[in-house]
């Protein structure tokens, strides 16, 4: 089942424009997300062929199944309350059951963790960016040889500089391993000598170990980083993988502002922490923005970002205070929301 479908069945029971344009931080160049919820017919629902969710290729349409929706309320989960108060110049279809579902008997101190929580990943995904955007990694891959040290001159050099010194060709090289060293290596070379040399190939992940013959003198010792090695190549896949899937125009914003930090993320951490204080303070979701303007100024990098991160600790503990002396529940009543899930599933299928 896809999208085309529950729209030609007429599964849909709620469907709204959300994201930037709900939260009314949309500029000219923002895109149309919808989200909304279906209802599976009853012998889907009741068969082997349920279905909880439902997207487009790029994720900006989106339809939960009514008790996918139902549950995740449960849960406090932020985009699903977003929807459940979705403000009325965004919604496109609304089937009137679904008015039963209050606010009151779903809002909950669990708000504090799954917002919270929330905006705390925002700043993760910022910092993330921030470390790709200054620290870049050369496209070339670096072989297992630019983690090797070679003990030289009361010192250490790469082992890539010291063949280079002695005029050694890696291929000549053999190298044994040293007991109770761990990653040590002794180090041989001769060009008569029928050796494995240091690597098999630039892709190698592992040393090469040579048999030597008795009697060979070892011309030094060498270390392998593997820890370093490992991390290296796990940053290498991460950062490639990044830069063949980022959003080209949203980096290029990034960019633009010359902050180095995603400050997409940073708006929202400020999004959901302020929406969490509003939560446990009000006891309502307000989805358009009043503090526009300030979200705004930090997407397009007014802020530097040490100072964001001191205001997002303030304001986290703002949030925290506000749930201490708060009085709303400290979880939804499950049962309560799973009985009327019962009972506005069992209206809809009646009515059909």
């Amino acid at each position: 089942m896809n999208i085309d479908e529950i729209k030609r069945k007429n599964l849909i029971i709620f469907e709204s424009v959300s994201g930037s344009r709900a939260y009314g931080l949309d500029t000219p160049a923002s895109d149309t997300d919808i989200k909304g919820v279906f209802l599976l017919p009853k012998k889907d629902f009741y068969g082997l062929d349920y279905i909880s969710q439902i997207s487009n290729s790029t994720n900006d349409i989106v339809y939960y199944e009514f008790n996918r929706f139902m549950e995740l309320l449960s849960l406090n989960n932020p985009n699903i309350l977003e929807l459940l108060s979705a403000p009325k110049d965004t919604i496109l279809y609304k089937h009137p059951f679904l008015n039963e579902i209050k606010p009151e008997l779903i809002l909950s101190k669990l708000c504090k963790n799954t917002f919270g929580k929330y905006a705390l990943s925002q700043i993760k995904k910022a910092k993330g960016l921030k470390k790709k955007i200054v620290n870049p990694i050369d496209k070339k891959r670096k072989t297992l040889l630019s983690f090797c040290y070679v003990n030289y001159e009361n010192g250490s050099v790469l082992l890539p500089e010291f063949l280079k010194i002695n005029n050694y060709k890696q291929k000549n090289c053999g190298l044994t391993k040293i007991p109770h060293m761990k990653n040590m290596y002794a180090l041989f070379y001769n060009e008569k000598a029928d050796y494995r040399g240091i690597i098999k190939n630039e892709l190698s992940n592992d040393i090469s170990l040579s048999s030597v013959p008795k009697g060979e003198k070892q011309v030094a010792l060498v270390y392998f980083n593997k820890e370093e090695y490992s991390r290296y190549c796990k940053e290498y896949k991460e950062y490639w993988e990044w830069v063949k899937n980022r959003n080209e125009a949203r980096y290029q914003s990034t960019q633009k502002h010359g902050k180095k930090y995603d400050a997409k993320n940073m708006m929202h951490t400020f999004r959901l922490l302020q929406m969490a204080i509003e939560i446990a303070k009000e006891k309502k979701i307000k989805v358009k923005r009043d503090d526009r303007e300030f979200l705004l100024n930090i997407k397009n990098g007014k802020y530097e970002y040490e100072d964001l991160l001191i205001m997002a600790k303030e304001k986290q503990e703002e949030m925290e205070e506000a749930f201490a002396k708060s009085d709303l529940q400290e979880k939804p009543d499950r049962n309560a929301i799973n009985e009327l899930t019962y009972k506005i599933r069992d209206r809809f299928y009646r009515e059909r």
